[in-house]
């Protein structure tokens, strides 16, 4: 089989679960992976006879993807702000919004000697955040936590993959003030926490509801603050002085994590938005 018969087959057997913008990027990126071409390398290659070990293998990705299956899944890799994660359907997979997050952080501390700085990441699972924060703080000490002891494996790994070194910790964040002595003081509290009530599942692609790890997706319905409420505690006795908190949120519950915060004493609670103009950052310090 040729390669343009291949683009043909993804185009005719994933547009009904995709759009064709993104078939076309999922082609591109299975080709580059199995056969080392690039979008722009593909029109001088897309009449060649593909090897049949390499059909082999794109047939089975493609087949995977027509079931729903994530391509990060498949490839079990994922790329964070140009660096690539490993990535299982253990840990969720990284998000652009999750980028914008790591960003502000960077924006907010590349000027400032980082030699001292301690950083603590809740719900690490792929690590991505830590490690990110990591290759750009590079003096900076980090610690990441997860309930999870198989999404801990892949962040550890990950964070073997790019030479970081983060302290991996095993640990519910919710039984907290069992675990940290009140001397542990840390300049940055970051948490993409688990924000989805089960109300907004039908809104949801299926790809994510069937692969993607539950635990780290949704929190109850009765509680949909619990995580923020949570670690907001946590960050009172546990931020030093001028340290600052930074949460990624459901773009429904803005306005209700920052007013959480401000009862809880935070003096300078900032709500921001990602690049589509959505609610979906906050940073807050005492």
């Amino acid at each position: 089989m040729q390669l343009h018969e291949i683009h043909h087959q993804f185009l005719n057997k994933l547009v009904p679960l995709y759009d064709a913008s993104e078939v076309e990027s999922l082609f591109f990126e299975v080709i580059q992976h199995v056969l080392n071409y690039n979008k722009a390398t593909y029109i001088f290659h897309k009449h060649i006879d593909i090897p049949t070990d390499k059909e082999d293998q794109i047939n089975v990705i493609l087949k995977r993807l027509t079931e729903g299956e994530p391509l990060q899944y498949i490839l079990e890799r994922a790329w964070f702000m140009g660096i690539p994660f490993k990535v299982t359907d253990k840990v969720l997979i990284p998000r652009p919004e999750t980028e914008e997050l790591v960003d502000l952080i960077i924006n907010d501390y590349q000027n400032i000697a980082s030699a001292s700085l301690e950083i603590m990441d809740i719900g690490t699972g792929s690590g991505c955040i830590p490690i990110t924060l990591k290759k750009h703080l590079k003096q900076a000490h980090l610690h990441a936590l997860d309930i999870s002891k198989e999404a801990l494996d892949i962040a550890k790994q990950n964070a073997k993959d790019q030479h970081t070194y983060v302290n991996f910790l095993l640990a519910d964040i919710l039984e907290w003030d069992l675990i940290f002595q009140n001397d542990m003081k840390f300049d940055i509290i970051v948490s993409n926490p688990p924000y989805i009530p089960p109300s907004e599942q039908e809104a949801m692609h299926s790809n994510v509801l069937q692969y993607e790890p539950h635990l780290a997706l949704f929190v109850e319905e009765k509680a949909p603050l619990l995580f923020y409420e949570t670690i907001a505690s946590f960050a009172l006795i546990h931020l030093k002085e001028n340290g600052t908190l930074y949460f990624e949120i459901n773009r429904n519950y803005g306005d209700k994590v920052a007013d959480l915060l401000r009862k809880k004493g935070f003096q300078q609670v900032l709500l921001l938005q990602d690049m589509h103009g959505a609610d979906r950052m906050i940073k807050a310090s005492l």
